[in-house]
């Protein structure tokens, strides 16, 4: 195996919390050398972030913080900003999920920044971009999302648009910016030069949102919530089973639901002039959708799956945390990773993705403590003295 892709790439990391990390997170799981820039005071608050801790500390804060080096600067103090110019004078690619106008208020915004090192490329997460009249807007995940389309076709149409049970927008952002980096990393070995790469939450998210907005503007439609379906498409939803368990059924091709039909022991579904096309079956889905879930409800999930999988007609049930654990899959791909860390103890972790051939990903470590690499960074990488370290450690700049 060749070494990872990024390997002799330097991130440092600016920021908290969800985009701008997990967009660094990335860029280490492929061998970048990521130096994550925390106050000295309490660090990012992802070390605490979450419901579920183990002796105060977060569990997520391992996957988070995994593959980086992580150092402390105050960055409020004019030492701190200098120590940053310098440490950035080193990087390839500056990673920060501040507020706009953070960077440019401590002076070390991207155009300062070039100065030094033109060829620095600067990835800007945040809610609503650099440019525009809500640039300044405070926005988090949770409101990109609603921006961007995605909260208002989730849910059930009688009730009010429900959040996904993960930060969905946040992460959204963050693949964006890992795509945004290595387009800007290509750029440069043409150019010599680095750029700003501007990523905005709402953005990100409304990237997905289909063919939404041009529906809207040539007919005039708006998509409503459908619950578990799928607009214009059926059957393809969910369906309760005798074991308390929901499965997932996705036969709307024509030729898949034959075999649906036919693994339910109900043939003549597929002759039925309400359900014999793509389109009469998705304008019946309601009587559809109630013939389904009598079937699944008299069978396990288990013998559900067992019998459309047979069928070949895509399925699953809806899978628990246990589950993942459980399925033998996720370990054979290594989606699931046993690693020590040094206070939790054994950690089952998600895994890397994607998955290369030849110079694939991985987990070197997972998170380190607050400031654990400052004499590494600062003394072996910067050249700074053990007396100048001592005297930034002093005077709270480090």
């Amino acid at each position: 195996m060749s070494d990872p892709p990024l390997s002799g790439i330097r991130v440092v990391e600016c920021g908290s919390l969800i985009a701008g990390p997990v967009c660094a997170r990335l860029l280490g799981d492929y061998g970048a050398d990521v130096v994550k820039v925390e106050d000295p005071g309490a660090g990012d608050v992802g070390r605490v972030w979450g419901d579920h801790k183990l002796d105060g500390r977060s569990l997520w804060w391992p996957i988070q913080g995994r593959n980086k080096r992580c150092v402390t600067i105050n960055l409020r103090t004019e030492a701190g900003q200098g120590l940053l110019r310098r440490l950035l004078e080193t990087a390839d690619i500056l990673v920060e999920n501040f507020r706009p106008g953070t960077l440019e208020r401590w002076g070390v915004g991207p155009d300062v920044l070039a100065e030094s090192n033109p060829r620095l490329i600067v990835v800007r997460v945040s809610g609503f971009g650099r440019t525009g009249p809500e640039r300044n807007r405070a926005g988090f995940g949770v409101v990109g999302e609603a921006i961007g389309g995605l909260r208002n076709v989730t849910g059930y149409p009688d009730q009010a648009p429900p959040r996904v049970g993960i930060s969905l927008g946040d992460q959204l952002a963050s693949i964006f910016g890992v795509v945004g980096a290595l387009l800007a990393l290509h750029a440069r070995e043409r150019t010599e030069r680095g750029q700003v790469v501007d990523v905005a939450i709402y953005e990100a998210v409304f990237m997905l949102m289909e063919s939404l907005v041009t529906e809207h503007a040539k007919l005039g439609v708006l998509r409503r919530r459908m619950g578990p379906r799928l607009a214009g498409a059926a059957p393809s939803s969910i369906y309760p089973t005798s074991d308390g368990e929901w499965i997932i059924v996705a036969g709307n091709a024509d030729n898949v639901f034959r075999r649906l039909a036919e693994a339910m022991g109900q043939p003549e579904l597929a002759n039925d002039p309400r359900y014999v096309t793509h389109l009469t079956r998705a304008a019946n889905a309601d009587t559809l959708d109630e013939t389904i879930s009598d079937w699944t409800g008299e069978l396990t999930a288990a013998e559900v799956e067992a019998k459309l999988e047979a069928a070949a007609v895509p399925c699953c049930k809806i899978y628990s945390e246990a589950d993942i654990v459980a399925d033998q899959h996720f370990w054979a791909r290594e989606m699931l990773l046993r690693l020590q860390d040094g206070e939790l103890g054994e950690l089952v972790i998600p895994g890397v993705v994607p998955k290369l051939s030849a110079t694939p990903g991985s987990v070197r470590w997972l998170a380190p403590g607050l400031g654990e690499h400052n004499h590494d960074v600062f003394v072996r990488d910067l050249g700074l003295s053990e007396d100048e370290l001592a005297s930034l450690r002093a005077e709270g700049t480090v």
